[in-house]
């Protein structure tokens, strides 16, 4: 009996009637079921949030790398060449072009620029490509480019927000929330999910871009340093040793675990999993930060320099991550949003993150793992073929922008979409960000209008009620 003894001894069992029964039992009861429901959302106690699951379909990935180019790259510069936009450099763009169109902060009706660098043709598939990629040209043939992404967002917070979240409104769970919430993460000594950040500065749509939203907070991303401490306070302070802290964390676990006995709050399960893991990273995480333990011959393919911090040494650090189990890595460059200075910063990106980013791609190759590791590489949207800055900068463009994909079931080679001959409008396979997500899902064993979450009684999803597989990326 769930009945508390002091509320029923020295009853007469005449007086314990079906109405006292119910009145004073009604918490045992509630337990009970509370703990049955907890039990089928995976919330009991006795369920590992994180632990290892498999895909309810086929996978082609069984992790993710995104490196995001957060600020937006010029496709114009870098990805889709335009002879008709060079040739009317300098000219007003078609009235009919225009309407109804709203940009961020210039006036619509500024002359056309045309692109500032030269493209060159790369690989078997002599697929065309700015000057300023030269590392991508070596491998272009392993990669698939699309040319028609279109999203809603045309500033960067909620650029940022739609591509991580799949909505432009905050408090929702992250791509490698929901990836990390339906695959859980294959190891047991570090985050499921790692974010690193390089730059001028962080995404405008910060913490909420690795954030878990409405999900447990086991399922938000951990954000990395690349100088001292991977993780601040991951130290032990002076006078305590491993062993003081392990009988520490011992008398800490089971106070924690009493209370989640009584209340079932799955966010006391996340403290104790945040604790236990910080035991686990203090012997492995300094040691696999130490990219001075690779050979030279690596440090050189990325151009990485150990204790300097870099775009480069995150993209080594990504590989060395994802081989440990690590889930979901995603690398923040916020450095691309050339309103002005579109020649010198671009050349400056590309500079910064053009060779690490192609380099990680022929490390994964060459150690077996690219085949299982999908990567992603882009920012949230597009820049406009009008001029922004005098002669040398772009605005923000939502309505045709490009991004890269390689490895976990990605067809190598694919080319997909086309634009207008300025580079303003998606013609062909048009691709939407909740296309993007929907396909990315799909190469993880999922499909994206199943791989749901209730809140406040609606049932929600990365892909929102929206979204394609684009078969044409899918080998």
């Amino acid at each position: 009996m769930n009945c508390q003894d002091h509320l029923y001894r020295g009853l007469h069992p005449k007086q314990v009637t079906r109405r006292w029964f119910f009145e004073q039992c009604g918490v045992g009861l509630g337990t009970v079921a509370l703990a049955n429901l907890m039990a089928e959302s995976g919330y009991a106690a006795s369920v590992d949030p994180l632990a290892p699951k498999s895909p309810p379909l086929p996978a082609k990935a069984k992790r993710v790398i995104f490196l995001f180019m957060a600020g937006a790259p010029s496709h114009l510069e870098l990805f889709d060449n335009k002879p008709q936009l060079r040739k009317f450099d300098g000219t007003l763009p078609p009235a009919e072009l225009l309407k109804g169109y709203r940009a961020a902060f210039i006036n619509p009706n500024s002359k056309l620029l045309g692109p500032k660098f030269e493209f060159r043709r790369y690989g078997q598939s002599q697929t065309e490509l700015s000057e300023l990629l030269p590392h991508l040209g070596e491998i272009v043939d392993d990669v698939a480019i699309v040319k028609s992404m279109v999203t809603d967002a045309f500033n960067h917070a909620p650029g940022q927000l739609l591509m991580n979240t799949g909505t432009m409104q905050f408090g929702r769970p992250s791509m490698g929330a929901w990836v990390l919430y339906g695959l859980g993460s294959e190891t047991r000594d570090l985050p499921g999910f790692v974010v690193f950040s390089s730059g001028t500065k962080g995404p405008s749509g910060g913490d909420s871009c690795w954030g878990s939203g409405f999900l447990q907070t086991v399922y938000q991303g951990v954000e990395f340093r690349t100088g001292g401490d991977p993780v601040l306070y991951l130290s032990n302070p002076a006078g305590v040793d491993r062993e003081l802290q392990r009988d520490s964390l011992d008398a800490l676990d089971k106070l924690n675990e009493m209370r989640l006995g009584v209340t079932g709050d799955p966010e006391i399960s996340t403290r104790i999993n945040s604790f236990e893991m910080a035991f686990r990273m203090q012997a492995v995480a300094p040691d696999l930060m130490d990219i001075g333990k690779e050979s030279k011959e690596t440090l050189e393919l990325y151009g990485a320099e150990p204790g300097k911090a870099s775009f480069a040494n995150n993209c080594l650090l990504a590989r060395r991550l994802v081989e440990k189990g690590v889930r979901f890595v995603q690398l923040y460059h916020e450095a691309w949003d050339q309103h002005s200075n579109l020649v010198k910063d671009l050349r400056k990106n590309c500079e910064n993150t053009d060779r690490a980013s192609a380099a990680l791609i022929k490390d994964l190759k060459q150690r077996g793992l690219l085949d299982e590791t999908l990567v992603v590489w882009g920012g949230e949207f597009g820049r406009t073929p009008m001029v922004e800055g005098g002669s040398d900068g772009r605005d923000h463009h939502p309505n045709a922008f490009t991004m890269w994909m390689a490895g976990g079931g990605i067809k190598p080679g694919a080319r997909i979409g086309e634009t207008d001959d300025l580079g303003f409008n998606v013609t062909k396979d048009r691709v939407h960000v909740h296309d993007l997500h929907a396909t990315m899902l799909k190469l993880l064993g999922f499909d994206h209008t199943r791989l749901t979450y209730t809140f406040q009684g609606r049932p929600f999803r990365l892909t929102d009620v929206a979204g394609n597989v684009v078969d044409q990326l899918v080998s």
